[in-house]
């Protein structure tokens, strides 16, 4: 994960507080509250979830307890990773930061569940949105076959901050990689490959200040959750003020659990991609209205 900075830099360059992450984090969850509580998915929604993400620990902030509680109930989760973050540590040399960020983040993927993790050794801090790119995770997506794709906020600016480059192009790359893969005449060569086109229904975006769908992680899940942040020891050692991941996960779902009227839960922005539009709808029920016979 990278944070926004005041001040230009790496991650490594300048601290940011606990208590400063904390409140940032607050603003969003309780920006998204309404008086209406968020609902959960339904049990049958999907059984193979692929999360999209630029770096190492992006999906542990909080989704990863989301993760645990799929897991638990049988569903299906693998990892994208379209970089291995090695340019993440300023006192590590690139090629010994992926290494390590590789370990970390296998580790932290165990311990949700997820048995497949894959890294597709685009450049960390770089990363270009691109036909490429696009074709590279499309490529997963008709692979793996997910009924949901969980991805990041392609915004420039959001509620706690300008969002980091890497991650702006992650998420607008893997929205319109879901399109890329149902589409057999784009990217043909893929077909080539052997793989035919896959129909994605979910597109679930977490941090979005207008959450449609939420998962209950109290209990277990959120301690796996913690457990997988942990698991980056090493990277989270080398950023000055990271709160600890107990603190901060914690927090963090405590706050979007009041959106569900639990403990602990992890929200998300659903679009179903099977379900008509919602201007469709609306259309309709204008033209009834208009014209009633």
């Amino acid at each position: 994960m990278r944070l926004a900075r005041s001040s230009p830099g790496d991650d490594t360059q300048a601290g940011v507080g606990p208590r400063v992450i904390l409140t940032c984090l607050a603003a969003v969850t309780l920006s998204a509250m309404t008086t209406d509580l968020v609902p959960p998915f339904a049990d049958d929604d999907f059984q193979r979830v692929l999360c999209v993400v630029a770096h190492p620990d992006d999906v542990e902030y909080g989704t990863s307890s989301a993760v645990a509680a799929w897991t638990a109930h049988g569903v299906d989760v693998a990892y994208l990773l379209l970089t291995r973050g090695e340019a993440g540590m300023d006192s590590s040399p690139p090629e010994q930061t992926a290494q390590l960020r590789t370990e970390e983040q296998i580790a932290s993927s165990r311990a949700v569940g997820v048995s497949e993790v894959e890294f597709l050794d685009h450049p960390d801090g770089v990363l270009e949105y691109s036909l490429g790119l696009r074709r590279d995770i499309a490529r997963v997506i008709r692979r793996y076959k997910p009924d949901a794709v969980v991805a990041g906020s392609w915004e420039v600016e959001t509620r706690i901050g300008l969002n980091q480059a890497d991650h702006r192009v992650a998420g607008l790359a893997a929205v319109d990689a879901i399109r890329d893969a149902a589409n057999r005449w784009v990217f043909p060569e893929l077909l080539g490959e052997g793989l035919e086109p896959h129909s994605v229904r979910w597109l679930l975006l977490g941090g979005d200040p207008r959450p449609t769908h939420g998962v209950d992680v109290t209990g277990e899940p959120l301690e796996r959750g913690i457990a997988s942040l942990e698991a980056h020891a090493q990277y989270l050692a080398g950023l000055p003020g990271h709160p600890p991941p107990r603190l901060m996960i914690t927090g963090i779902t405590a706050l979007q659990g009041r959106a569900m009227g639990v403990p602990n839960a992890v929200l998300f922005r659903a679009w179903d991609f099977h379900a008509p539009p919602p201007i469709a709808a609306e259309a309709l029920a204008a033209a009834q209205a208009a014209d009633p016979r």
